[in-house]
């Protein structure tokens, strides 16, 4: 892989550094309490909160990965945007609104209060720092790959560069500045692939419109049980959506439920939007960079940052492939800043002994620094496929706890426990095999470990129904108050909205 246009690529990732540390910087002049700096007062409306998640969600595995995927594999990865998107649809349907009226923080704030149990509360706080870090260390790994690829940097570079700038952000205003920081890289992030692909389109034209194909079969793990694959995708990315811990707290910051659905709305707009054009890239990568087909997904992954010096060349390429430096740069650093908000609240809340500002501060340095060295020891795997595995974790554990936390009043603690244990701890041990290699394609073992969601998300709910029907005396006493809390409008339950 060449690296193209080195001193624009660098001029445009020292510009989106720079910048997402004086928009942190603004958040910081009016982060003045605890709750600016958890959910920003809860005062975040719904356009604003809509580009604010959008820009955290749409991660690496957007940016890069789904064109990656697309060049390699063909038509058949376009579940990847449609799931995404669509796991936003049954947020709205099933969870939005009824979380933000629960008052909550964070997810373990929910668990505890719902279920009255510090026991339950305790081990939200392990899965979701768990599904908080498998889910970094893909973002600090294409931010390596980019800075690789386009300026022949070392590989460590990117990761230790994009872990420092969100230590800044979050550190120095908390929640306030996220959310600036995450609105402006989305608009970056659309910006960057729209302009290019819109030249790159134009380019193509001009060469006679020559037909992409993929008729080409690409013999990888892909194509070992493909159909189970495809369905494990599904489940994942429609269902996990829901409990991401760097989503859900998002959805804390509406003044209320009613706007906690209207963000929802918002999102799927933009973020539908935005999954219009990696398909594209990936499409075009077949005609001018037909050669990373066969390097495996990973090296398929650079499409986006290579196709303009290949399609257009000369200056306007550089600048091109610096404009999409630059966006790939914003979809690390406002990804990892809502990931890291989000695993640092749950730190400080539940591992450091104060609940101050100084210990959150710390909790961020910790939130970063253990996905960070996952990502410089642990050997890289394709973003989307890593994104995909947390997505698994996440639909297996929090899934289950939300939706029948939220709907389903003889859910018990017991019946929890048994469910997060049994769904979403057979997950995250199923990602941890198949990241460490230890199980290794072709055959069902690697395919049931590599797309968990098929078996484990119903392995999850079925234990917590199960369990929670076995033990209907542990059903909290605050039950009804909770439901309540949950299903009617702020205005009925306490006057104002909370």
């Amino acid at each position: 892989m060449s690296a193209p246009g080195h001193p624009a690529a660098v001029a445009a990732v020292a510009l989106v550094v720079l910048a997402t540390v004086l928009v942190g910087g603004f958040g910081l002049r009016i982060s003045r309490t605890t709750s600016d700096f958890y959910v920003a007062s809860r005062t975040v409306r719904p356009r604003l909160n809509a580009a604010a998640i959008s820009g955290e969600y749409l991660s690496a595995a957007s940016f890069l990965g789904i064109a990656g995927l697309v060049l390699v594999h063909g038509p058949d990865m376009l579940w990847y945007p449609v799931g995404y998107t669509a796991g936003y649809l049954v947020l709205l349907v099933f969870v939005a609104a009824p979380l933000r009226r629960s008052g909550a923080y964070t997810l373990p704030d929910f668990a505890e209060g719902r279920l009255e149990s510090r026991q339950v509360r305790r081990l939200v706080s392990v899965f979701v720092v768990g599904a908080g870090w498998v889910y970094l260390v893909p973002q600090l790994q294409g931010a390596g790959l980019t800075l690789k690829t386009l300026t022949g940097a070392p590989g460590w570079l990117g990761d230790v560069l994009v872990a420092s700038v969100v230590v800044v952000a979050v550190a120095a205003g908390g929640m306030r500045s996220v959310t600036f920081v995450q609105v402006f890289q989305y608009w970056l992030k659309l910006t960057a692939l729209l302009v290019p692909a819109i030249f790159l389109v134009l380019a193509w034209q001009g060469d006679g419109r020559p037909r992409v194909t993929f008729d080409e079969q690409i013999t990888v793990f892909r194509a070992d049980h493909p159909l189970y694959a495809t369905y494990g995708l599904i489940v994942a990315t429609f269902l996990g959506t829901m409990g991401l811990p760097h989503v859900v707290v998002r959805f804390y910051t509406s003044p209320n439920g009613r706007d906690a659905r209207r963000t929802t709305v918002a999102v799927l707009a933009l973020v539908g939007l935005f999954y219009l054009l990696p398909p594209v890239y990936g499409a075009l990568g077949r005609l001018y960079a037909p050669e990373l087909m066969h390097g495996g997904d990973a090296d398929a992954d650079a499409a986006v940052l290579l196709l303009p010096a290949r399609v257009i060349g000369g200056l306007g390429g550089d600048l091109l492939g610096a404009l999409l430096a630059g966006g790939a740069f914003a979809a690390f650093l406002s990804t990892a800043s809502g990931l890291t908000m989000a695993v640092a609240g749950v730190i400080t809340q539940d591992v450091l002994p104060s609940r101050g500002v100084r210990h959150f501060r710390l909790a961020t340095v910790l939130a970063i620094a253990v996905p960070l060295a996952g990502s410089l020891l642990v050997s890289r795997v394709p973003v989307a496929d890593a994104v995909g595995m947390a997505f698994a974790v996440s639909a297996s554990s929090f899934c289950p706890l939300l939706v029948l936390g939220i709907w389903w009043r003889r859910l018990t603690p017991p019946g929890a426990i048994a469910g997060l244990l049994l769904g979403g701890g057979s997950a995250l041990l199923s990602v941890a095999i198949t990241v460490s290699g230890a199980v290794r394609p072709p055959g069902w073992p690697h395919a049931l470990l590599a797309w968990p969601a098929v078996w484990s998300v119903p392995v999850g709910f079925l234990a917590m129904v199960l369990v929670s029907l076995a033990t209907p005396g542990r059903i909290p006493p605050g039950t009804n108050a909770a439901m309540t809390r949950f299903h009617l409008p702020e205005a009925l339950t306490s006057g104002r909205g909370r």
